[in-house]
């Protein structure tokens, strides 16, 4: 059974931080590109932050939050983090935690239950 875990959510105020975990089972970690995504009611989810698993793991980050946030992950205890600095009111949103795997004749994707960020004075 695949799950994805996210923990670390909560209430910030404004040029706070956070550190948000998404712990991963089921799935062979490794050859998984992971991301981030978030949603807010009436609007669609949205990218925030990816890592490839190819071409370096190279990254991929939303205009809104380069430069403020960093995704990392610890292959060895399948866990991807995002370090969120700088938060600002419109940063909040339920995060998710995605998962995708393309072999060139199936995509799979997973996503986590998603955790709360609120930042507010």
């Amino acid at each position: 059974q695949v799950q994805l875990v996210e923990s670390g959510g909560g209430l910030v105020q404004p040029g706070g931080s956070l550190r948000l975990s998404c712990a991963a089972s089921g799935i062979m970690f490794g050859i998984y590109a992971m991301g981030w995504y978030r949603q807010v009611p009436g609007k669609q989810r949205e990218l925030v932050a990816l890592m490839r698993v190819n071409h370096g793991g190279s990254t991929d980050y939303a205009d809104s939050v380069k430069g403020r946030f960093t995704i990392s992950r610890d292959n060895a205890n399948k866990t991807v983090y995002l370090h969120m600095n700088n938060l600002k009111p419109e940063d909040t949103a339920v995060y998710y935690c995605n998962a995708q795997h393309s072999d060139g004749l199936s995509h799979t994707m997973y996503w986590g239950q998603g955790t709360q960020v609120t930042v507010s004075s």
